[in-house]
């Protein structure tokens, strides 16, 4: 038989609000800066969008990603889930208000990288060559 957690039952009394707001603040920026979030995000912000349309315009996602991804942005209040009941069900993805909030930002971001892809890829050409030797 497992000991499993014993010690338990005494409840927390050191809980402090400021550091789970910090946790709570990094742990949103994590998921926002995340590999495939803000095409995921982008995407949803333009309209209702199923899974398989999001599987096609996300390059490089695995199903599986796709889904943790979806299911992880529906947690933290980014994403509506709706499912229609017809055969076979079909599920659509929505931005929520909040993220469409966010969507400025991102779309900054990425016209950001847009607009210094080509500096970025002549400075990463100039320091691999500098350090290759």
């Amino acid at each position: 038989m497992s000991q499993g957690n014993i010690a338990v039952t005494e409840e927390a009394t050191d809980f402090d609000p400021a550091k789970f707001a910090v946790c709570t603040v990094m742990e949103v920026v994590n998921r926002i800066s995340g590999k495939w979030v803000i095409g995921i995000l982008l995407e949803a912000t333009r309209g209702p969008v199923r899974f398989t349309e999001l599987e096609r315009s996300v390059q490089g996602i695995s199903r599986r990603m796709l889904t943790l991804t979806l299911r992880n942005l529906e947690r933290d209040g980014l994403l509506t889930r709706t499912v229609y009941p017809t055969v076979p069900p079909r599920v659509e993805y929505e931005a929520t208000e909040m993220a469409r909030e966010l969507y400025d930002s991102l779309s900054g971001l990425v016209d950001w990288a847009e607009r210094h892809r080509e500096a970025i890829a002549v400075s990463r050409q100039g320091y691999d060559g500098r350090t290759a030797c």
